[in-house]
């Protein structure tokens, strides 16, 4: 679908395209309100919401915020070794001028979907069945063309992917080391879970359905909750704060934190936020570090 938009944006390279960006938003905020639906029908989530979430969050916050530390050295190294200041690697960010708060409106819209695909699911004035329904899967497939379009009708595309660092590859890798540190700190506020189970639930690295299968299967049904709602918490910060993300750690901090979704379900504000040449590195990102999933979940689960 993204190489059919890329496909279709350069033969409309020539006309105005303004419009994709509006699309984009627009998709994102299907994306987050069919997740919401999801979620509130998932009465495992939605029990265990209250005990389970803060101790959820955490792990989210521990596993985001040590990638994205990682991401702004990285960033800040790069700079440094092609002698450019850090204080331009955000001028193209898409969000306006006022800053934070602007940022914080945008991520409060965004949210608001969320919500209300919750409560519309919780009351049965929609039911979402993700076996039997596909809503998701085609906002997602648009999203991906739509993203195709923005980069193909960007004539600066390809010259913008043949300059990027080569450097920036070590970005996945990196991802997965503070990712793993920041949960590794976590286990330490919570004694009733070993460092093997945070770790296990961090190398979800926001594939949240096969992660918490893993888990699940080999620990338990509470942890393989945890790692459930932790993972899609990681993923959703992705998605609300990827424009302060940038702002306060860098282009490569949007892309850092969302992990394994950053060839799909992320691209799109990646796209937005850290620009269109960190399309390749953010598909690049995502193949690595979802393809690490199984294989991390499996090794610390099985300590």
């Amino acid at each position: 679908m993204m190489l059919g938009g890329i496909a279709l944006g350069y033969i409309c390279r020539n006309r105005a395209m303004g419009w994709v960006k509006h699309l984009i938003t627009g998709l994102i905020w299907l994306l987050l309100l069919v997740l919401g639906l999801e979620v509130g029908s998932n009465a495992r989530v939605m029990d265990s919401l209250l005990t389970l979430g803060g101790e959820s969050l955490l792990l989210a916050v521990g596993a985001t915020l040590g990638s994205v530390l990682l991401a702004k050295a990285l960033w800040q190294w790069v700079n440094r070794v092609e002698k450019r200041k850090n204080d331009d690697a955000t001028e193209n960010v898409e969000i306006d001028a006022s800053g934070t708060l602007s940022a914080l409106k945008g991520s409060a819209v965004i949210v608001a979907f969320f919500v209300l695909g919750v409560i519309l699911s919780r009351f049965g004035l929609v039911t979402m069945h993700p076996d039997e329904n596909n809503i998701g899967y085609l906002a997602l497939a648009s999203l991906m063309t739509a993203v195709g379009l923005s980069i193909g009708s960007d004539p600066n595309t390809m010259k913008r992917f043949a300059t990027i660092n080569r450097r920036l590859a070590l970005l996945p890798l990196l991802t997965i080391a503070g990712t793993l540190a920041g949960t590794a700190i976590v286990s330490l506020v919570l004694p009733h879970r070993t460092l093997s189970d945070c770790m296990a639930v961090g190398s979800g690295m926001a594939y949240y359905s096969l992660s918490s299968i893993f888990i699940t299967e080999y620990r338990g049904a509470e942890l393989g909750t945890v790692a459930l709602l932790s993972n899609i918490a990681r993923e959703i910060i992705a998605l609300l704060m990827a424009p302060l993300l940038v702002r306060w750690f860098g282009r490569l901090a949007a892309i850092a934190a969302g992990g394994a979704t950053t060839m799909d379900t992320t691209l799109p504000v990646i796209t937005r936020v850290s620009g269109k040449e960190m399309v390749v590195v953010s598909i690049f990102h995502g193949f690595i570090t979802d393809f690490s999933v199984p294989f991390l979940v499996t090794f610390w689960c099985s300590l």
